[in-house]
């Protein structure tokens, strides 16, 4: 069997720790029950190690998460030795950091200025901002949002849009946006995590769906502004695809294949939404369970209810990991996008 192909983007997620209870939380070690085996979180000079590693192995190009990655006390040396080793590398693409802002501080801005960090804040509803995360800090987000602004830090909204917050999500993106967000990373709420114990009120329709994309447009041509659709749909589930010329909307799913995840000990998944360790950053080999990457890395996880659709060769009919999670297998259709797959035959675009 031949050697894995590893993916030029990575996501470290330095922290199981979290400052919020978000409700639709996809981070696997959430979940209800979960068997999910967390470890030891990677000192500084293991993640160096692990950083060399990664640009050994091709990576060029890395985003921070956790957890809250702001809680991670070696943060700030991580950013900088993933700057400066790029420099060396001659691979010196953005860092990008996602937080949810509530430990924010100045000195992380002009840390993120300095070392070329695009920060991304979640603000998943203003009115529903505690609803959806157990504090009260919508505020304080957009207050980073234009302090940002004002330092000239690129930043990005980042919107989980979920039934509880689909009918203020106009106003949502508009007040990230007039705050200073320089885009919009607009997810649909997926099932995973601690979301699983709350995917009744959480789950939008095919219609909510639909929906949340017709309004992003709308603001982002307002706006004269771009963003993208972070979470994977089908072609067959989108009226008009070819409307979208401000959000960018993905139909092939990125996990294995375009990113992947090493988890705050070290362990390596297919995507963030994935519940399943398939290797170890600092272990030989470093992928281990290569029949399960492959999958992922090969494309070969389409469902066998898209076999003869004329858009399969565009499309991998939503979250693979959604599927997975759902029913067992990624090889299943994502039934969070609420149609019958199969039922539909539309054009390529």
């Amino acid at each position: 069997m031949s050697s894995p192909r590893i993916p030029v983007s990575v996501v470290l997620e330095l922290t199981y720790r979290c400052n919020h209870r978000c409700v639709f939380c996809s981070c696997p070690w959430e979940a209800p029950n979960s068997r999910y085996p967390k470890g030891r979180e990677l000192e500084l000079k293991e993640w160096i190690s692990a950083i060399d590693r990664l640009y050994d192995s091709g990576v060029q190009s890395f985003s921070i998460s956790g957890g809250e990655a702001t809680l991670k006390d070696c943060m700030p040396d991580i950013v900088k030795y993933i700057h400066d080793e790029g420099i060396r590398r001659g691979c010196a693409n953005p860092i990008v950091l996602i937080s949810n802002g509530l430990a924010m501080k100045e000195e992380y801005l002009h840390l993120f200025k300095e070392n070329d960090v695009h920060l991304s804040m979640s603000l998943p509803g203003y009115e529903t901002f505690r609803e959806h995360t157990g504090v009260d800090n919508a505020d304080g987000v957009l207050r980073w949002f234009s302090r940002a602004k004002e330092i000239g830090l690129s930043t990005t909204l980042n919107v989980t849009v979920t039934r509880m917050n689909y009918h203020e999500l106009f106003e949502t993106l508009s007040m990230g946006l007039i705050n200073g967000a320089t885009s919009i990373l607009l997810n649909r709420f997926l099932p995973g995590g601690r979301g699983l114990s709350h995917m009744k009120e959480l789950t939008l329709s095919n219609e909510q769906i639909n929906g949340m994309m017709d309004t992003a447009e709308e603001v982002l041509t307002e706006a004269n502004r771009y963003g993208n659709l972070g979470t994977e749909v089908a072609i067959c589930s989108i009226r008009s695809p070819e409307r979208y010329k401000r959000l960018h909307v993905g139909f092939e799913c990125a996990a294995a294949r375009g990113f992947f995840v090493v988890d705050p000990a070290g362990k390596i998944r297919t995507c963030n939404h994935s519940p399943r360790v398939v290797g170890h950053v600092l272990e030989e080999p470093m992928i281990s369970d290569v029949v399960y990457w492959n999958l992922f890395s090969r494309g070969q996880c389409k469902p066998s209810a898209c076999n003869g659709c004329i858009s399969a060769d565009k499309c991998d009919c939503g979250c693979r990991e959604v599927a997975h999670i759902l029913s067992g297998s990624p090889l299943d259709p994502d039934c969070s996008l609420g149609i019958e797959i199969g039922s539909a035959r539309k054009p390529m675009i």
